[in-house]
């Protein structure tokens, strides 16, 4: 009887031993799973192709890396989805976009996004394939502008810095048409509204387009029409800033994406291949 007693305890010793041992080894696994979360030294970014994606992978990616840092630049065709990606948590920041249009995404999808660095501008420019000169507009003529809300708006403004038509945004309500703010057409324009990215693509088939910079730049649309206007913009208005979710501007990842790329070695970047189609706003 005895001897089956002893058995019994050494049993539920080692029993003991054995549990601590696994309770020991879960421990463990629990606080590398986290230290690797604190370690993660690899950002990822989403921007359209020029001349975000262009200045991320040829000057900053160089600089993070010789602060320990892996950046993953995704390249983007259009507006929308690199802020749905942000929002959902696939990239850690954009690059691509002004402060009204993220007001306007924000406030339309229900985005929680928040700028933390203005970087540069793109003056919208008025391209024409068979003009050289904005007076030889005629009568009935279509002109092809970006369709979503703050860059059609912007559009229009520049055609009446042109002096093409008159534009008052002020006559454009929250929830109405940007076209609702052209207050003369004395040409009887057709104006068309077509997505920013595809507005190059109209330049050989109406007379004119309104076109954003990086589209343009993308499309190499100097080489194939003339810039008969060249916006003078409101310089706030139309930066391009570094985005994140809302609760990350002061993460390490963060500033360290912030300290590349506002760092002299991308403002030089930006002034020796771009010249006047991009201009940098920090100093």
């Amino acid at each position: 009887m005895k001897k089956l007693f002893k058995s019994i305890l050494v049993l539920a010793l080692a029993a003991l031993v054995f549990t601590g041992c696994s309770s020991s080894s879960t421990t463990t696994q629990t606080t590398t799973s986290t230290n690797e979360e604190t370690t993660d030294k690899k950002i990822i970014v989403g921007a359209t192709a020029v001349p975000h994606a262009m200045i991320l992978n040829d000057v900053v990616k160089g600089i993070l890396e010789k602060e320990g840092w892996e950046l993953e630049v995704v390249e983007f065709t259009d507006y929308v989805t690199p802020n749905t990606s942000l929002e959902e948590g696939e990239i850690d920041a954009n690059y691509f976009q002004t402060l009204g249009y993220l007001k306007d995404q924000n406030e339309t999808r229900g985005l929680h996004l928040s700028a933390v660095a203005g970087i540069h501008y793109e003056p919208m420019t008025i391209f024409a394939t068979n003009l050289t000169a904005v007076d030889e507009l005629k009568d009935g003529d279509t002109i092809v502008i970006p369709n979503d809300f703050d860059n059609e708006k912007r559009a229009l403004s520049v055609l009446d810095q042109a002096g093409i038509l008159t534009y008052d945004p002020a006559k454009v309500a929250d929830d109405g048409s940007p076209l609702d703010g052209i207050v003369e057409n004395p040409l009887n324009l057709t104006i068309q509204e077509v997505e920013a990215a595809l507005v190059p693509q109209y330049a050989a088939e109406v007379t004119a387009v309104v076109a954003n910079g990086n589209y343009a730049l993308e499309a190499n649309l100097k080489d194939s029409a003339n810039a008969i206007f060249v916006e003078t913009p409101d310089i706030e208005a139309r930066t391009n800033y570094l985005v994140v979710k809302e609760g990350n501007e002061e993460t390490e990842k963060t500033k360290a994406l912030v300290a590349a790329i506002t760092s002299p070695e991308v403002k030089s970047y930006i002034e020796e291949n771009y010249g006047s189609a991009v201009i940098c706003v920090f100093d």
